[in-house]
């Protein structure tokens, strides 16, 4: 975790210097002769987004009390780091119907707006199908 922070600040710190460089760079340049805003405020938000990525793992890492991870000794084994999860049915459909409703939603939204109730009915069946897959059928619990 120390080592994650550590890139995150390194990656912050390094686009708030080239921000400062754009900056600088942009304003000796002969045919321009000002700031150019665009790169310059890119450069900086980026600088914001890394520092607030640093910020977050490293309040995370002082609610951990320091301790360290798996993934940061050297003595672990690959799957020390694997929590259970949750049970997941690989042979389940029900995945490709919830992927299809918001296909054909944006579909609908783009071309045939008629599709949209159908985009719905596709989201609320395959929800359905796939809360209840364990309580019908073959898998039944």
């Amino acid at each position: 975790m120390k080592t994650n922070i550590v890139i995150w600040w390194v990656i912050a710190g390094f686009f708030l210097i080239s921000a400062a460089a754009y900056t600088v760079w942009s304003l000796l340049d002969p045919f321009h002769g000002s700031v150019e805003w665009i790169g310059t405020i890119t450069l900086l938000f980026t600088s914001f987004m890394a520092g607030l990525i640093g910020f977050f793992v490293t309040v995370v890492h002082r609610g951990q009390k320091g301790v360290e991870l798996p993934e940061d000794r050297l003595d672990v084994g690959i799957d020390d780091a694997d929590p259970e999860i949750g049970h997941f049915a690989p042979w389940s459909w029900w995945p490709l119907v919830l992927a299809a409703a918001p296909a054909v939603g944006v579909l609908a939204l783009a071309t045939a707006h008629f599709l949209i109730p159908l985009a719905l009915a596709l989201l609320a069946i395959g929800l359905v199908g796939w809360v209840y897959e364990y309580y019908r059928g073959n898998f039944a619990r």
